[in-house]
């Protein structure tokens, strides 16, 4: 298996910029167990669900996680968090024409400063001089992919967050719920779909280019992970009634099957590495709802492993041939799991 059998034609006018108006206005491609793909705006998702379903959402919220600044030469320097580790310290990317070695300091603005204490493969340890998250809370910039080519925006603070957005982590969105309004939550639950959440705090490791070492492991970059009582109460509820489990984006498919022990969902509270390749056997969710994902990536992987490799290229292509939005503020997909 090689990245490159996970990838497709992208023209980058297709890759979405600026979000649309209105959440619930995306396009969203219906991708059956079996049969032809089927068009829909995202406010007629209520079509694809029956009573007795389970969303389950991810409720982590993205921080102001990037810093611009310079190193003591001058140079330019960019830092995009990935984790907190303690109130001072952190495990950051940094961009720059050079990668600082340990013991360079770097300045970013207003005055901020902080020394390189190491490395952890790809990424840097950060000593700052005050708390992490307080700067970040009052300096942080909002942390766009590195696909979307402008700079962010102060509107991008509310739309590059889910209206369910909750607990403070993640450095990137769980992209899938962008679509939802708190209308369309309310419509489908009064229609008797449930809803429970899971948080997954996103790391900046997603953006990153698979390395071989992680294909050797199977293992990808950790992401904490809360799964509760409540989210295994509702998934057992579910599948009693012969309801779907439906994962809203990827980082709900990761966390739930993180959390599956001897083929059980059970409570987890911790960090997970779980590489979803093809060839993956899937224990809780029945249906996702994903964006698209950049070719060769692990979420690509994902969602072949999800519905087959061969059927999702197809539904890529196709998406493209429409001209659907891609990536992080693009259209939706609805993937009914293939058997």
């Amino acid at each position: 298996m090689e990245p490159s059998d996970f990838s497709y034609e992208l023209p980058e006018e297709l890759i979405a910029q600026t979000p649309l108006a209105q959440r619930e206005s995306s396009r969203l491609l219906h991708v059956p167990a079996a049969g032809n793909f089927h068009e829909l705006r995202f406010a007629e998702l209520g079509t694809l669900l029956q009573p007795g379903d389970l969303l389950v959402l991810n409720d982590t919220r993205v921080i102001p996680a990037r810093l611009f600044g310079q190193k003591a030469s001058g140079g330019n320097v960019e830092m995009l968090l990935e984790r907190i580790l303690e109130p001072e310290l952190a495990l950051v990317q940094l961009r720059s024409s050079r990668s600082p070695k340990v013991g360079t300091e770097l300045t970013f603005e207003p005055g901020i400063n902080a020394t390189v204490e190491g490395r952890q493969g790809t990424f840097f340890v950060l000593r700052f001089q005050s708390d992490i998250a307080d700067i970040l809370g009052k300096h942080g910039h909002v942390p766009l992919p590195p696909y979307i080519s402008r700079t962010g925006e102060p509107a991008d603070r509310e739309r590059y967050q889910t209206v369910y957005a909750q607990k403070p982590g993640a450095v990137a969105a769980p992209t899938a719920g962008l679509h939802f309004s708190n209308e369309l939550l309310h419509d489908l639950q009064s229609t008797g779909v449930e809803v429970t959440e899971i948080t997954l705090h996103v790391g900046a490791g997603t953006f990153s280019p698979l390395r071989e070492d992680q294909l050797e492991a199977g293992r990808l970059h950790e992401e904490r992970i809360e799964v509760g009582a409540e989210v295994c109460a509702a998934v057992e509820r579910t599948q009693a009634r012969g309801g779907r489990v439906i994962a809203v984006g990827t980082t709900v498919v990761r966390a739930l099957e993180s959390a599956v022990v001897d083929g059980e969902l059970r409570p987890f509270s911790g960090e997970t590495e779980l590489f979803i390749r093809p060839g993956y056997s899937f224990s809780v969710v029945d249906a996702m709802i994903t964006n698209f994902h950049l070719p060769e990536s692990s979420l690509l992987m994902l969602v072949s492993a999800f519905h087959g490799t061969d059927a999702i290229l197809r539904a890529y292509r196709y998406a493209v041939e429409q001209r659907f939005r891609l990536f992080s503020y693009g259209d939706a997909m609805f993937l009914e799991k293939r058997t």
